[in-house]
Formats: C-alpha cells, sequence, structure tokens
C-alpha cells in the first residue's frame, strides 16, 4: 500500500456533496480514505471570471500503480458529473494526484510530484494540514 494525497475540487452545483460524492466513490474503486483535510473555499486558478472553488485535500492508500490511480480519478470525476470544459474552466470535480508515495513520475498525462503543488495555496494549505512537514519532502 502506498500512502497518496488527492485534491479535491468543485465549483459548479452542489459542492459540498460533489467533494462528498468523489470521497465515496474513490473508496469504492479501492483506495482506502484515511484522513480528510477541511474544506477550504478559494477564487478560481487561471480563469477569474467563473464561480468560487471548495478545495480538499485527501490521504488515502492505494494498492496500485499511479497510473491506475489516474485512471480511477478519471472514472470518479465521470461518476461525480464533471462535463467537459476548457482548461481551468469550472467543474463539478477535480480529482488530482498530489504525493504518491515518495515517486516521481514524468509522463505527458501524468506529472507527480503535482506541477503546482507549491503555487497554489488552495492546495498547499490543505495538504500541509495533513503534513506539516511536507514542503521539507517534496
Amino acid at each position: 500500500m502506498t500512502l497518496v494525497y488527492i485534491s479535491l475540487g468543485s465549483n459548479l452545483g452542489e459542492r459540498e456533496a460533489h467533494l462528498g460524492e468523489a470521497r465515496r466513490r474513490l473508496a469504492d474503486h479501492g483506495a482506502r480514505l484515511l484522513r480528510t483535510s477541511s474544506v477550504v473555499e478559494s477564487e478560481p486558478y487561471g480563469v477569474p471570471d467563473q464561480p468560487r472553488f471548495l478545495n480538499q485535500v485527501v490521504e488515502v492508500e492505494w494498492d496500485g500503480s499511479p497510473r491506475e490511480l489516474l485512471v480511477t480519478a478519471k472514472q470518479v470525476e465521470g461518476e461525480v458529473g464533471r462535463t467537459p470544459s476548457f482548461r481551468w474552466g469550472p467543474r463539478e470535480i477535480d480529482v488530482d494526484i498530489l504525493l504518491f508515495g515518495d515517486l516521481q513520475v514524468a509522463e505527458p498525462d501524468l506529472v507527480i510530484p503535482h506541477p503546482g503543488l507549491r503555487e497554489r495555496p488552495f492546495v498547499l494549505d490543505p495538504l500541509r494540514e495533513l503534513r506539516p512537514d511536507i514542503l521539507e519532502q517534496s
């Protein structure tokens, strides 16, 4: 089992419900939920003319590969109701892998640690809530 940190974000519809549904769906797909950060509200990133986001980081144990988790994350997004949009556009749910144990991955569609981790307070602050030491290791 690998200790993994995943960010969840939503700025359309029932935002809090979308976060909860994403947590449930991740568990249904084999992610063992250990802890959750507080939910924080933030301004949209990249495209400011859209509703505010609710964001949360979850700590899970995962028995598969990073690629399998990415596939699961995309499945969960679809199951929660994410509809196609443009880059940094509004979304019902966003599920991003932040950290996957100590692993580093650099593939065209999968980068771990998440490339925006240090620059995005709406991800970094909830992550620090769970792991105050995280910047020393990432």
